[in-house]
């Protein structure tokens, strides 16, 4: 939906909040015209219920105010004497519309100076829980998020079994787009396994300002841009596209930021014709076969080499597909029962048809790539039929339905159409990224998929709060060592797990005195 339909909405919701509320103002000693005036009839009404003034801010809070609208229908009822449970089921049930019959059809007797405190122990458990939901919604959609780290794709920085935080504030927090949407969830209801959300009503996009902007080299969050419910392997296969905020979320390092040119050379990432610089805690890693003489221990191989991803190929645990930095090559190559190690790189002009803009005219593959230009807010290029499929979805969808405009790319011959008229250059609105894994051979990223719009990204891992290791057993299952370690940084990442402890134990005493004091009091 556009700013002018959301405009016609809230004009119309606020005309059946005067239609079904006025009455209940003049009860309460106030004037009828307060309840038409957008914005103030919410204030008023707070000073009505008796509520504060903040209230209202949590009104007009994306998916918060899926839960505090309810929470006012049922506290302007027991502002004038509705009490029971058979009132807040009418009023949840009907969507509110309960107060149309009690505003027209009742004696309205106003309670000033109502007893705010639930009359039940449920309704106290309830009361708290709702507002615990709240508060803690505002902190994951505008301070900060957990994720977990499914994959290798930047093993060595990040493990596998990772839980971070995310940081939403550092590159600016985005209000949920998707208007109906259930509280703590992404994508999908658990258990069940259907969606969690209804994608016919979206807010507008919009961005509070952050605090620092995207660096090269920056580990970011962000949604996967061409997720479409269907295969992660056929990423253009649209059939059911997800909305902006509820797709699948990625983690990957930022190589390549607006205006640059980028190119990769046998795994490496090279900008402006120069070697990318990757900070000290970075490890690449290439993929590689090889075959030894006798069987491996893999858990032996990853102590004692460093090797991750291993993968037997067959039942002798001879025979190897696995993932090494320079380090572990060298290492390992000198292994007593190495018979043969070979990579498993492309070559340059083998075309892989998965990779990004998947166009025969450029015959790349995730080793060799490129160049290409990142494009950047503001800049003009020039529209080809050899240059549009390198923005071809930008046009369309990234600047198109995504933000409610109806664009449409078509060619006739070698001329490039842009709803039907002829274009030949194009401006760019927003700025865009290129993401990629540390683990070159194994990693979903922007070879495959293009380029990142600003506004899909979701923000900046900040520190691992646990990390799990799948094979480790009883304690050492926990990677104690990674625990409250930041993400960024140069050296060895420090553990400063032992200063939350000490943190929580003080916050603890300091509680358990000012208790006691108030019971003396």
């Amino acid at each position: 939906m556009t700013l002018n339909n959301w405009l016609i909405v809230f004009l119309v919701v606020q005309l059946i909040h005067f239609a079904g509320t006025w009455k209940l103002y003049i009860a309460a000693g106030r004037k009828a015209w307060e309840a038409a005036i957008p914005v103030y009839n919410a204030v008023i009404l707070m000073k009505i219920i008796n509520r504060p003034w903040w209230w209202v801010i949590l009104l007009f809070v994306p998916i918060v105010n899926l839960i505090m609208i309810p929470v006012v229908w049922v506290e302007t009822l027991r502002s004038f004497g509705k009490n029971s449970t058979v009132d807040t089921a009418l009023v949840l049930l009907t969507l509110g519309f309960y107060i149309y019959y009690v505003n027209y059809t009742q004696s309205l007797n106003y309670i000033k100076d109502r007893d705010l405190k639930p009359r039940t122990a449920a309704g106290e458990w309830v009361s708290s829980i709702l507002f615990a939901v709240v508060a803690a919604t505002l902190v994951h959609n505008y301070v900060m998020q957990p994720y977990t780290i499914p994959t290798s794709s930047l093993e060595k920085t990040l493990l596998v079994g990772d839980y971070l935080f995310v940081s939403k504030f550092h590159y600016g927090a985005k209000p949920p787009r998707t208007a109906i949407s259930l509280p703590m969830v992404h994508d999908t209801l658990p258990l069940v396994k259907a969606k969690s959300y209804y994608k016919g009503l979206q807010y507008p996009y919009f961005r509070i300002p952050g605090i620092q902007k995207i660096k090269r080299n920056d580990i970011v969050v962000f949604g996967w841009p061409v997720d479409t419910l269907v295969d992660i392997l056929n990423p253009y296969g649209a059939v059911d596209i997800k909305p902006m905020d509820k797709k699948s979320n990625y983690v990957k390092r930022c190589v390549g930021v607006p205006g640059d040119s980028l190119e990769i050379r046998n795994g490496y990432v090279y900008i402006n014709g120069q070697q990318n610089e990757l900070p000290d805690r970075a490890k690449l890693q290439f993929g590689y076969a090889f075959r030894t003489s006798s069987r491996l221990n893999p858990a032996y191989a990853a102590e004692r080499y460093d090797i991750t991803d291993l993968y037997p190929m067959d039942n002798s645990y001879q025979v190897f597909q696995a993932h090494l930095t320079n380090e572990a090559y060298e290492k390992f190559k000198n292994y007593p029962s190495l018979d043969t190690i070979v990579s498993t790189q492309n070559q340059p002009g083998v075309w892989d048809k998965s990779t990004f803009p998947q166009d025969s005219r450029y015959p790349w593959n995730p080793d060799h790539f490129g160049p290409i230009y990142i494009p950047k807010a503001g800049v003009t290029v020039s529209i080809t039929s050899e240059s549009i499929p390198f923005y071809e979805r930008i046009i369309e969808v990234y600047e198109g339905s995504e933000l409610g405009i109806d664009n449409k790319i078509t060619q006739s011959g070698t001329q490039v159409l842009l709803n039907g008229e002829p274009i030949e250059e194009y401006t760019f609105k927003m700025d865009y990224y290129w993401m990629m894994g540390d683990n070159r051979s194994n990693s979903q990223d922007a070879r495959m998929w293009g380029y990142v719009p600003f506004n899909h990204v979701v923000g900046k891992p900040v520190f691992v709060w646990l990390s799990i290791d799948k094979f480790g057993k009883g304690f050492n299952k926990i990677r104690w060592d990674r625990m409250f370690t930041t993400v960024g940084g140069s050296g060895e990442p420090v553990s400063y797990f032992k200063y939350f402890l000490i943190l929580l134990a003080g916050w603890f005493v300091f509680s358990f005195f000012r208790k006691r004091k108030k019971a003396k009091s």
